[in-house]
């Protein structure tokens, strides 16, 4: 089983325009309504491709019903902390060129007993997964070192995967993780430089190694990603294909290079999955997740190297 844990769920409105003009009226051609939330996105993914996936966090109670429903016809299996208040609304507006332009909600405040809930949980779940997924942002007013206290009540016996981006990837690596998965823009943001090159890019993965990671995945959109332990560093470009929408793209790749590492797979395979599932997402338009035939036929066609 893998477990995903949800701090920040999101109702996303993903909203496909010709054109976004700033300051004058614009008309919708098309619109979808997605109960996500970046941990969630992760167990669709593990569901969809064949693995228990059991997720659990902060859920409110005005509209969080519409979020088990949707985790309910995925088969993922759900257990959350209820909270006051409505889940907060997320709008992604995506014109013709694929430009996507994102205006995030503040989510609500959750109480420390609620906090205390959550960890709880965690370890209770967590001791029966063989992987645990922690990933996106947290509740108003909780502080990035929550993030490491989750991680230290994660069972020793299951994996750990770290999605998330400054202090809280920076908490969460004081706790030891065996897999973080920034892009490359939340990486330059973390470590505040700018990279230029791929001696650039594997520098930054080293200094989250010395954090405490034991593996960097390191994804760089339709260029591909790497990963890194290191010692070994492996590339794999994407394939071209046309792109509807990069919503839910890096929560497809944790999926499948989640999936991967459950089974022991060796670095260059974790890394082809990945892409794989994250090129097979944007793929679709808003919808937060890939299909596993697309999955499969991209996978198929990509190839790992050395270097």
């Amino acid at each position: 089983m893998i477990l995903t844990v949800c701090m920040s769920p999101s109702v996303d409105v993903t909203i496909e325009l010709d054109s976004l003009n700033i300051g004058k009226v614009n008309v919708v051609k098309n619109k979808t309504l997605s109960f996500s939330g970046k941990a969630l996105n992760v167990a669709i993914g593990v569901a969809r491709l064949g693995v228990e996936a059991q997720t659990t966090g902060f859920m409110y109670n005005e509209n969080g019903v519409m979020f088990e429903r949707a985790l309910d016809k995925e088969g993922v299996r759900f257990s959350f902390v209820w909270n006051g208040g409505r889940v907060r609304e997320n709008y992604k507006c995506i014109d013709k060129k694929s430009m996507l332009t994102e205006i995030n909600d503040v989510g609500e405040q959750v109480g420390s007993d609620k906090l205390v809930e959550l960890m709880q949980m965690v370890r209770s779940f967590s001791s029966r997964s063989d992987v645990t997924v922690i990933s996106g942002g947290l509740p108003r007013g909780v502080d990035a070192s929550y993030y490491r206290e989750l991680f230290r009540a994660v069972d020793p016996g299951s994996l750990r995967i770290a999605d998330t981006e400054g202090a809280k990837l920076f908490a969460a690596l004081d706790a030891g993780i065996d897999l973080v998965k920034p892009n490359l823009e939340e990486l330059e943001e973390t470590l505040g430089k700018e990279f230029r090159d791929k001696d650039d890019m594997l520098a930054g993965c080293r200094e989250l190694l010395d954090r405490g990671a034991k593996t960097v995945l390191l994804s760089f959109g339709k260029d591909g990603a790497v990963i890194t332990n290191g010692t070994k560093n492996y590339y794999c470009k994407s394939i071209n294909v046309a792109v509807n929408s990069t919503v839910g793209a890096g929560d497809g790749m944790v999926a499948a290079a989640a999936v991967k590492m459950r089974e022991g797979a060796d670095l260059p395979d974790i890394l082809r999955a990945g892409v794989a599932a994250g090129t097979a997402t944007v793929t679709t338009f808003g919808t937060i997740s890939f299909t596993k035939n697309k999955y499969e036929e991209i996978y198929n066609s990509l190839s790992v190297t050395e270097f």
